[in-house]
């Protein structure tokens, strides 16, 4: 019997009509063509306004033989009749502006954001409608009501009657300046800045103070005083933290607002005696301790914004993914009782009786739960998996006996035709847009078709491990994009490491907005193992370093120490900075085994004991799941797992613990164990062209000047040895290393190695031996080291004078 196709709902049909790019590009001309036609009908209306509202509307628009002075015609007229001299006046230029700018989005031109734009335009057109009335009033009964139109006429008349001519001017100015003020936030802040700058109360006789006079001395940078100092951020060159924006309120504003307090101090009579002379200066000084103190109170307590640098920053719209649902993917009716019938007929072939059987699908397999007759032992159902997958002819069965908390066995059998799980319907999910975690990934659909959404800062670690062909690099890209749909790029950073260099080289092009990476290194995305080694090295100095910070910010994670930083509870003068989330992620783990072995295990291993804490989590992935390559230190630390299929019972007790993995179906169906429990899910599809289109549309926005950089690491020497340097068996490349570094005033390892094409060990034992020397300072963390010579000349000196020793 042939199966029927099932119709697809035809609202649904409706509804993925308007949402195709195509019906709403052609939407957006439409909308463009009609605003130029009403913007023309408009201009035409100041000329032909008589003749056209002498009509009688109904008669004119029903009749062919009556014709209009307008431009645009009998529509024109008549849509410059009803919003000029009925609603707005002038003012009704608002509605073929916005029309123009709806049209443009439509059409995925992004010029101007629709929404605000609709409330901030139609606010002023009100406005500009009831002002224009009350300035010009009727005009003589141009255009109908003058020109602010009816609505403009009437309210100017109702709030001139109600508080008076001056009242309405003030009421219509304030609504004015208030609508400017919610509109745009810049406003509030340059208002602040002209009334500190010219402030109507300072004595402009006296003396300016300047900035040297204000200056009280060092200001008081203790733990306990972690207030508010309203300071420009240091630069990341210099401080190594990323790019923060500067505050609103600078120090120069500061010094602007100590001024008046410091002259008038000074306005001391100037014939005071010599006997006399301390007592101004003692003056000046007291005034200094009640100036910090009237800074320290008249500074707005804003939240700082770590997303202000990048405030026009536009998430990814959902327009940018495809729906790759099929519409014959339906499980019908009779594949369910055949099923049924099946496994019934199965167990009973061997004296298995059952009480209930229960269906629930799902987009990849259906999971049929049976209730067993008393006394069948759950054993005997287990033994029959293969069985009961010859009678089904399927590719391969589950069994769960029993399934937790639910006192049922359930038996998951593939679907004849999978469901494809789209990203979009993933993204597009509520409980994906609705969710207040840290790090939301959407990672695929369960058996009941509930988008499953975790959180990566719980898990901390997330270990994923498939077959080749399986979905492995889909599950990672899935879980990256959901990250970037739900982060900014202040708040989040990647660490990328890609053996094979092909799977995450799409993600290059967000390397100023999401990547982390090496200082002077060229690639954001690391495919080198030496650099791969390095690059776990300096994560673990970002690791100790913001452990520190948290350490004197005396709080135990970074959620509670962005929270601090963010209400300005910790000085950026004493070394605190905002925190982005770093999200490391390492394809093809088993290479780098293979090639670096403990050497790229231990700084991992250490990374996901500790780093849990600090806003560091690790994503790595393998689709060789052997015990050499996922070893005992690896699996204690991540204790979350992904399981795409593999190819045998081993390997998924390597990975999950259990058996289960090798028994799925492929093509992104897989086990996911957070912990103790495991669910089945079918992860998310995202094609290639979808994610260029997300990367384009990342990449073409404001970026910060560089990527992420991580503090430089300093390698021991080879020989393991404390003992110090010996100047006499210096490096062949010393006085040119000695060189390159004066002139660059840098004294950086990476700087050395790019520079002379050398191995990075190499490049250590110079820049050791260049500190023996006196050459250059001690190692101090994420800083490049100090540079101890100002210029060639006196380091030609000092190497003549060493090499004669």
């Amino acid at each position: 019997m042939a199966r029927k196709k099932k119709r697809k709902n035809p609202i649904v049909s409706f509804i993925d009509f308007l949402r195709d790019e195509r019906t709403q590009f052609v939407t957006g001309l439409v909308l463009l063509v009609f605003a130029i036609i009403v913007t023309i009908a408009f201009v035409s209306y100041f000329f032909t306004w008589k003749t056209d509202q002498s009509f009688e509307w109904q008669k004119v628009l029903s009749s062919s033989d009556i014709a209009v002075d307008n431009f645009s015609g009998k529509f024109g007229a008549y849509v410059s009749y009803t919003l000029i001299s009925n609603t707005f006046g002038i003012a009704a230029f608002a509605i073929p502006f916005l029309m123009f700018v709806a049209g443009l989005n439509l059409m995925r031109i992004k010029w101007l954001r629709f929404w605000r734009t609709l409330r901030i335009t139609l606010f002023f057109a009100i406005l500009t409608s009831i002002f224009l009335s009350l300035v010009f009033e009727n005009l003589d009964g141009y255009l109908g009501y003058g020109l602010g139109g009816k609505h403009g006429y009437f309210m100017s008349e109702w709030l001139s009657t109600l508080l008076g001519e001056v009242g309405a001017y003030l009421v219509v100015i304030i609504a004015f300046f208030s609508t400017l003020v919610l509109a745009y936030d810049h406003i509030l802040e340059k208002i602040k800045i002209f009334f500190i700058q010219y402030n109507p109360l300072k004595d402009d006789h006296s003396p300016p103070a300047t900035f040297e006079e204000a200056e009280p001395g060092p200001l008081n940078t203790d733990e306990s005083d972690d207030l508010i100092f309203e300071t420009e951020f240091k630069n990341r060159e210099e401080d190594d933290s990323f790019h923060k924006q500067h505050e609103r309120i600078s120090f120069e504003e500061v010094a602007q607002n100590t001024e008046t307090t410091v002259s008038a101090t000074k306005e001391e009579p100037s014939h005071e005696s010599e006997s006399k002379s301390h007592e101004p200066e003692l003056s000046v000084q007291n005034s200094m301790h009640v100036k910090e103190e009237t800074v320290k109170k008249n500074l707005p307590q804003e939240d700082y914004d770590p997303t202000l640098e990048l405030s026009n920053y536009q998430y990814p719209s959902i327009d940018l993914l495809e729906n790759h649902k099929s519409d014959d993917s339906t499980v019908t009716n009779e594949e369910l009782v055949s099923n049924k019938n099946k496994i019934v007929e199965t167990l009973a072939n061997y004296k298995i009786q059952i009480d209930k059987i229960k269906a629930t699908i799902g987009p990849t397999i259906t999971l049929y739960e049976i209730v067993p007759a008393p006394g069948v032992r759950i054993s005997k159902i287990k033994n029959l998996e293969d069985d009961i997958a010859l009678n089904l002819s399927a590719l391969g069965i589950r069994i769960i006996a029993p399934i937790p908390g639910r006192g049922t066995i359930g038996i998951e059998v593939p679907n004849q035709t999978p469901e494809t799980v789209s990203m979009r319907s993933l993204i597009a999910s509520r409980k994906f847009q609705e969710s207040k975690m840290e790090l939301a990934v959407a990672l695929g659909k369960t058996i009941s078709n509930e988008t499953h959404v975790f959180d990566l800062t719980k898990m901390p670690h997330l270990l994923v491990a498939g077959a080749t062909g399986q979905g492995k690099s889909v599950g990672l890209n899935v879980i990256l994009t959901s990250l970037l749909y739900k982060k900014h790029p202040a708040q989040l950073k990647f660490v990328l490491v890609d053996p094979k260099k092909v799977e995450l080289t799409l993600y290059s092009k967000l390397e100023k907005h999401f990547l982390a990476k090496l200082p002077d290194e060229e690639e954001a995305i690391v495919t080198d193992t030496q650099k791969v080694i390095h690059t776990l090295q300096s994560l673990c100095v970002e690791m100790d370093n913001r452990y520190n910070l948290l350490k004197q910010a005396h709080v135990r994670n970074i959620k509670e120490y962005n929270t601090k930083f963010i209400s300005r509870k910790l000085n950026p003068q004493n070394g605190h900075r905002y925190l982005p989330y770093i999200v490391v992620v390492v394809d093809e783990f088993a290479d780098l085994i293979m090639t670096a072995g403990k050497e790229v295990e231990m700084p991992l291993a250490r990374l996901a004991q500790l780093a849990r804490a600090i806003g560091i989590h690790l994503i790595i992935a393998t689709q060789r799941p052997t015990t050499n390559i996922i070893t005992g230190i690896i699996k204690a630390n991540f204790p979350a797992r992904v399981a795409f299929r593999v190819t045998s019972m081993i390997d998924s007790r390597t990975i999950l613990d259990s058996p289960g993995a090798n028994q799925l179906v492929g093509r992104g169906d897989m086990l996911f164990a957070p912990g103790s429990d495991m669910k089945r899910l079918q992860c998310g599809f995202l094609d290639i062209p979808e994610l260029e289109k997300i990367t384009a549309h990342i990449q073409e926005q404001q970026s910060f000047t560089t990527a992420y950089i991580l503090p430089e690491v300093e390698e021991s020497t080879g020989s393991g040895e404390t003992g110090e340097v010996d100047l006499s068996k210096r490096d062949d490349l010393f006085d040119e290393a000695a060189r390159l570094v004066v002139i660059h005033q840098q004294g950086s390892t990476s700087l050395i190695q790019r520079k002379f094409s050398i191995g990075y060990n190499r490049a250590g034992r110079i820049v050791d031996q260049l500190e023996a020397a006196g050459i250059v300072g001690p190692f101090e963390g994420s800083k490049a080291r100090q540079v101890l010579f100002p210029d060639e000349y006196t380091l030609e000196q000092y190497l003549n004078q060493l090499q004669s020793n």
